[in-house]
Protein backbone atom coordinates (compact mmCIF):
# COMPACT_ATOMS: atom_id res chain seq x y z
CA UNK A 1 0.00 0.00 0.00
CA UNK A 2 3.01 2.26 0.44
CA UNK A 3 3.21 2.53 -3.37
CA UNK A 4 -0.03 4.53 -3.56
CA UNK A 5 1.03 8.00 -4.68
CA UNK A 6 -0.86 11.26 -4.41
CA UNK A 7 -0.40 11.93 -8.14
CA UNK A 8 -2.63 9.00 -9.07
CA UNK A 9 -5.61 10.20 -7.04
CA UNK A 10 -5.40 13.99 -6.85
CA UNK A 11 -7.85 16.40 -8.46
CA UNK A 12 -5.83 17.98 -11.26
CA UNK A 13 -8.43 20.71 -11.88
CA UNK A 14 -9.40 22.04 -8.45
CA UNK A 15 -11.27 25.22 -7.73
CA UNK A 16 -8.72 27.98 -7.10
CA UNK A 17 -8.78 31.58 -5.96
CA UNK A 18 -6.66 34.70 -6.21
CA UNK A 19 -5.82 36.97 -3.29
CA UNK A 20 -7.71 39.94 -4.78
CA UNK A 21 -10.87 37.98 -5.65
CA UNK A 22 -14.02 39.20 -3.88
CA UNK A 23 -15.26 36.66 -1.33
CA UNK A 24 -18.70 36.59 -3.01
CA UNK A 25 -17.04 35.43 -6.25
CA UNK A 26 -15.05 32.80 -4.35
CA UNK A 27 -18.27 31.50 -2.80
CA UNK A 28 -19.82 31.18 -6.26
CA UNK A 29 -16.82 29.11 -7.39
CA UNK A 30 -17.13 26.81 -4.39
CA UNK A 31 -20.84 26.31 -4.97
CA UNK A 32 -20.58 25.80 -8.74
CA UNK A 33 -17.70 23.32 -8.41
CA UNK A 34 -19.18 21.40 -5.46
CA UNK A 35 -15.95 21.74 -3.51
CA UNK A 36 -15.49 22.68 0.13
CA UNK A 37 -12.33 24.72 -0.32
CA UNK A 38 -9.33 25.36 -2.48
CA UNK A 39 -5.89 26.90 -2.76
CA UNK A 40 -5.29 30.61 -3.14
CA UNK A 41 -2.60 31.37 -5.68
CA UNK A 42 -0.46 34.33 -6.57
CA UNK A 43 -0.02 35.51 -10.16
CA UNK A 44 2.64 32.82 -10.75
CA UNK A 45 0.39 29.90 -9.61
CA UNK A 46 2.28 29.49 -6.35
CA UNK A 47 0.13 28.57 -3.38
CA UNK A 48 -0.06 31.43 -0.88
CA UNK A 49 -3.16 30.45 1.07
CA UNK A 50 -6.23 28.27 1.43
CA UNK A 51 -9.89 29.25 1.50
CA UNK A 52 -12.67 27.02 2.83
CA UNK A 53 -16.45 27.20 3.02
CA UNK A 54 -16.11 27.81 6.74
CA UNK A 55 -13.86 30.83 6.09
CA UNK A 56 -16.47 32.26 3.74
CA UNK A 57 -19.50 31.58 5.90
CA UNK A 58 -18.90 34.20 8.60
CA UNK A 59 -17.90 36.78 6.01
CA UNK A 60 -21.00 36.16 3.90
CA UNK A 61 -23.23 36.52 6.97
CA UNK A 62 -21.56 39.83 7.79
CA UNK A 63 -21.77 40.99 4.16
CA UNK A 64 -25.46 40.08 4.03
CA UNK A 65 -26.14 41.95 7.25
CA UNK A 66 -24.35 45.11 6.17
CA UNK A 67 -25.28 44.66 2.49
CA UNK A 68 -21.76 45.27 1.26
CA UNK A 69 -19.21 43.10 -0.50
CA UNK A 70 -15.86 44.68 0.15
CA UNK A 71 -13.99 41.70 1.55
CA UNK A 72 -11.31 40.01 -0.55
CA UNK A 73 -9.99 36.45 -0.31
CA UNK A 74 -6.71 37.73 1.15
CA UNK A 75 -8.65 39.12 4.13
CA UNK A 76 -10.00 35.75 5.28
CA UNK A 77 -7.77 33.04 3.78
CA UNK A 78 -5.42 30.91 5.84
CA UNK A 79 -1.84 31.67 4.90
CA UNK A 80 -0.27 28.85 6.90
CA UNK A 81 -1.09 26.18 4.32
CA UNK A 82 -0.13 22.54 4.68
CA UNK A 83 0.84 21.26 1.24
CA UNK A 84 1.99 17.89 -0.04
CA UNK A 85 3.95 16.65 -3.04
CA UNK A 86 2.55 14.51 -5.84
CA UNK A 87 5.07 11.76 -5.09
CA UNK A 88 4.07 11.53 -1.41
CA UNK A 89 2.35 8.43 -0.04
CA UNK A 90 -1.44 8.30 0.12
CA UNK A 91 -1.18 6.11 3.22
CA UNK A 92 0.97 8.65 5.06
CA UNK A 93 -1.48 11.39 4.15
CA UNK A 94 -4.36 9.21 5.37
CA UNK A 95 -2.64 8.86 8.72
CA UNK A 96 -2.18 12.65 8.91
CA UNK A 97 -5.86 13.15 8.11
CA UNK A 98 -6.85 11.16 11.19
CA UNK A 99 -5.67 14.04 13.35
CA UNK A 100 -6.81 17.65 13.43
CA UNK A 101 -5.45 18.32 9.96
CA UNK A 102 -7.17 19.81 6.90
CA UNK A 103 -9.68 17.86 4.82
CA UNK A 104 -8.13 19.09 1.57
CA UNK A 105 -4.44 19.47 0.76
CA UNK A 106 -2.98 21.47 -2.12
CA UNK A 107 -0.52 19.35 -4.09
CA UNK A 108 2.52 21.36 -5.15
CA UNK A 109 5.72 20.65 -7.03
CA UNK A 110 9.13 21.14 -5.43
CA UNK A 111 9.01 24.87 -6.23
CA UNK A 112 5.59 25.45 -4.63
CA UNK A 113 3.55 25.61 -7.85
CA UNK A 114 0.05 24.15 -7.71
CA UNK A 115 -0.45 20.77 -9.36
CA UNK A 116 -3.86 19.92 -7.88
CA UNK A 117 -5.56 19.01 -4.61
CA UNK A 118 -6.42 15.84 -2.78
CA UNK A 119 -9.21 15.43 -0.25
CA UNK A 120 -10.32 12.73 2.17
CA UNK A 121 -12.70 11.18 -0.36
CA UNK A 122 -9.88 10.66 -2.86
CA UNK A 123 -7.64 9.19 -0.15
CA UNK A 124 -10.40 6.83 0.92
CA UNK A 125 -10.96 5.80 -2.70
CA UNK A 126 -7.24 5.07 -3.17
CA UNK A 127 -7.14 2.87 -0.10
CA UNK A 128 -10.37 1.12 -1.11
CA UNK A 129 -9.02 0.37 -4.61
CA UNK A 130 -5.89 -1.12 -3.06
CA UNK A 131 -7.96 -3.10 -0.56
CA UNK A 132 -10.18 -4.59 -3.28
CA UNK A 133 -7.13 -5.37 -5.42
CA UNK A 134 -5.65 -7.31 -2.52
CA UNK A 135 -8.64 -9.65 -2.49
CA UNK A 136 -8.40 -10.28 -6.23
CA UNK A 137 -4.86 -11.62 -5.86
CA UNK A 138 -5.59 -13.95 -2.94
Amino acid sequence: MESLRINDYMNKHPVTFTVEMPVAEAVERLINNHQTGGPVMDENRKVVGFLSEKDCLAQMIESSYYREQICRVKDIMHSDVLTIKSYDSVLELAQQMLGPKPKIYPVVDDDGYLMGTIDRSAVLKAIDVQFIDGFKHD
